[in-house]
């Protein structure tokens, strides 16, 4: 009888079900997990979504996976995506090291990463999928802020992607286009996204992901890469929701954001060409054949690393939006001071920046079913000259990740209970198409009444001028 209650008791204490920690099928083979720092929650890292773009699959569009055996051990993130980095801890600007590639970089580099909360593959939870910024020219799915446990800890699956940047990410040559078979090239890194996403749409059910309930977001250039891959007809299906995080209205004049997103194919090729010349490589094979380090470090000879409009992945400049939920904001300090903040405030280049914002939400209302919210984040992120930097460019991202465990900044209660706030409006995002909830302010939808949502340390909507 003893015995009986005994195993009664701790079957009492045992978890209803285990967390997901595999092995779990995906393209290529199998993978296992392992706990995050909440053991409810399981991170398979270092994933390949595509076969390495090395040697002769340099600068082509990512290619399938290529099989491995037995079970892989998904503990630990992939190489970063060829970059220069930044050494030691302090960073540069208001950036310190959270903010930074952290870990070794190459070509092998098309890795991403899975956190779920989800007990069964039948659990279809809402997934959220990051993509980070770095102007193009660098950025990984290692960076410590972009630590998914925070959202996962919400009741989503997180997913965190690396694509290539800089120069064996966005480089158009003729013979890269004729190659192609779209009659395309330069936009390596974009197709990189897509490729995740693709996977994602094939593979995240046996994580306990819903397929049909993906959100994309970004932040900077990946803001902007959202913004891309909202106009891109191979995107279609892949995503039901989008998160743009400071994205090119807020950082520039009209004239500057026409020209970065006009960039075409034509002028991208001479760019290529131009630059191979001064390498002495006469042809792609030439080029294919120097190793990275060399492109790397003779890459800012004049050629411009972003999306260009490349009649494949991007048919034209102004393509229509998907009709998904959205959501886009901007901070307060890079608005009016600057992407790095520290600069004399500029109240008219502000309010022209965020009525660009606005302005870009009412003309995608002409053509949507689907709400758009629109923020603008105010709070100072504490730790080094946060007098001097202000609320600047990235600083949203511990808050609205929930990573605040990611960085050694001095955070007080105040901070988290903004974490709290801001992490639940993006759960809510991603779960419903709606920030709002129970226990944060109410968010009003973009409607023909002229006004953006402040959020951080005011909370509430306000006029714009």
């Amino acid at each position: 009888m003893k015995s009986r209650l005994l195993c009664l008791a701790v079957l009492a204490a045992a978890p209803l079900a285990a967390a997901i920690e595999g092995p779990v099928k995906v393209d290529g083979g199998l993978v296992s997990g392992l706990p995050a720092r909440d053991a409810s929650i399981i991170a398979f890292k270092g994933i390949p979504f595509a076969a390495p773009p090395v040697g002769d699959l340099r600068w082509r569009a990512p290619q399938p996976v290529i099989p491995w055996q037995g079970v892989r051990k998904a503990a630990d993130f992939g190489t970063s995506c060829v970059q220069t980095l930044t050494p030691g801890k302090k960073g540069f600007g208001p950036w310190t090291w959270e903010f930074l590639t952290q870990n070794q970089v190459g070509e092998d580099c098309l890795t991403l990463n899975v956190w779920t909360p989800a007990k069964s593959p039948r659990a279809k939870l809402p997934v959220f999928v990051w993509i980070y910024g770095g102007g193009f020219n660098s950025g990984s799915s290692e960076v410590p802020l972009y630590d998914g446990e925070g959202l996962a800890s919400k009741g989503l699956i997180v997913v965190t992607i690396n694509y290539r940047v800089g120069i064996l990410g966005f480089f158009a040559h003729p013979e890269l286009t004729k190659e192609s078979g779209h009659n395309a090239s330069g936009n390596q890194g974009l197709l990189d996204q897509v490729a995740a996403l693709q996977w994602v749409h094939r593979n995240i059910a046996a994580f306990g992901g819903d397929p049909a309930r993906v959100t994309i977001a970004g932040q900077s250039a990946g803001a902007m890469s959202v913004m891309e891959l909202l106009t891109s007809p191979l995107t279609t299906g892949l995503f039901q929701g989008a998160i743009v995080q400071s994205g090119v209205s807020c950082l520039m004049d009209g004239a500057t954001a026409a020209h970065m997103q006009g960039e075409t194919l034509a002028s991208a090729e001479a760019a290529g060409v131009a630059f191979a010349t001064k390498q002495g490589a006469t042809s792609l094979k030439d080029l294919r054949a120097l190793p990275w380090q060399t492109l790397l470090k003779a890459s800012p000879a004049g050629v411009h690393f972003v999306p260009i409009v490349d009649g494949y992945l991007e048919p034209s400049a102004d393509g229509k939006l998907h009709d998904v939920a959205t959501m886009a904001g901007c901070t307060t300090g890079e608005i009016s001071t600057g992407v790095m903040g520290g600069g004399p405030p500029n109240p008219a280049a502000a309010d022209q920046r965020l009525s660009a914002l606005y302005q870009w939400a009412r003309q995608r209302a002409a053509t949507a079913k689907q709400p758009a919210y629109l923020y603008l984040w105010d709070h100072v992120l504490p730790g080094p000259d946060a007098a001097r930097y202000g609320a600047f460019h990235s600083s949203e991202l511990a808050y609205v990740l929930n990573t605040l465990h990611a960085s050694d900044r001095p955070f007080t209660d105040a901070d988290r209970k903004i974490a709290e706030m801001m992490s639940s409006y993006w759960a809510n995002f991603v779960t419903t198409g709606n920030p709002n909830g129970t226990g944060v302010p109410k968010w009003p939808a973009v409607s023909d009444k002229k006004e953006v949502m402040e959020v951080g340390d005011h909370t509430g909507p306000v006029p714009l001028k």
